[in-house]
């Protein structure tokens, strides 16, 4: 399952990782370890945020995906079940539209 992974980064430890220069190794290390399909870099109110895309097999992932953002940033970490045009086109949207109007 396509999962949405946003990861919010409190300012420390980043900002401490960032001046000891330590914040590359650390987030490649989590970004090679996850593989993610895309990862992209952005700022959610006033604070660092990564959002990934990662292939869910398995509820049990959950915590080999976010823990190491826990433990290496204390950063919260949220899923978002997400799904392409072709996946909501094969879910019988129209026949479910047409069932409940």
């Amino acid at each position: 399952m396509r999962m949405l992974m946003n990861v919010n980064l409190p300012h420390e430890p980043f900002n401490t990782y960032v001046k000891d220069g330590s914040v590359g190794r650390r987030m490649n290390d989590i970004l090679n370890e996850l593989k993610p399909e895309a990862v992209y870099f952005t700022e959610t109110n006033g604070r660092r945020n990564v959002i990934l895309v990662v292939d869910l097999e398995n509820p049990s992932q959950i915590p080999v995906l976010a823990e190491p953002w826990f433990l290496a940033f204390e950063a919260e970490v949220r899923f978002q079940v997400v799904m392409s045009p072709e996946e909501l086109q094969a879910s019988g949207i129209d026949k479910i539209g047409n069932k409940w109007s």
